[in-house]
């Protein structure tokens, strides 16, 4: 159950602000809301997975201090990479409005595609280093969905009048701190 917590919470945070939070604000204009949501889940379920996998195996090869300190520095350029922010381009967005086939497929392939190697899928393996893969896969798939259908219904709520950079000052700072104590954790 930590580890589901754990990664439920990280990757909630990690979302906030992420192109993917965009990306599906403007799936949402175009589809109806549950096969945006379905899409998304279903992507997230498959990404996480490879991430859990991929992080099982360092954390097995590695040991425990080795693993808390390269965690707890990817967490601080994970707090740097948010605050850099994301940006959806104009040929995303362009993509996300043309579509036109089923919406469920669109979804899910574009959701797959841009989640690979995004600082989610890098914050999944470094969370399954540490904890277990099942909890982490769990509540990092579970934390992602959440975040994405936040987005959706504030996007649809608000509109455009989000404060982009509250999000991503708070988003960077939880990174910062679990980095900070990753680092600090060898130490105590």
């Amino acid at each position: 159950m930590e580890a589901f917590w754990i990664s439920l919470g990280v990757i909630f945070v990690a979302e906030l602000g992420d192109k993917s939070q965009l990306m599906a604000m403007t799936f949402a204009t175009r589809f109806k809301t549950w096969p945006v949501l379905l899409g998304i889940t279903i992507a997230t379920t498959v990404v996480h997975l490879l991430s859990v996998a991929v992080g099982g195996l360092i954390g097995d090869a590695l040991p425990t201090t080795a693993i808390s300190v390269v965690a707890g520095l990817a967490f601080l350029g994970f707090a740097a990479w948010t605050l850099r922010g994301d940006e959806l381009t104009e040929d995303e967005a362009q993509k996300a409005r043309r579509t036109t086939r089923n919406a469920l497929i669109a979804v899910t392939v574009a959701f797959f595609l841009s989640e690979l190697g995004d600082k989610t899928m890098l914050a999944t393996i470094t969370l399954a280093t540490q904890h277990g893969w099942v909890g982490t896969w769990i509540g990092s798939t579970v934390g992602m969905v959440a975040a994405d259908a936040l987005a959706i219904v504030v996007g649809r709520l608000m509109g455009r009048h989000l404060p982009e950079k509250a999000i991503r000052y708070g988003a960077a700072a939880a990174f910062a701190v679990f980095g900070v104590a990753l680092l600090v954790e060898p130490l105590v």
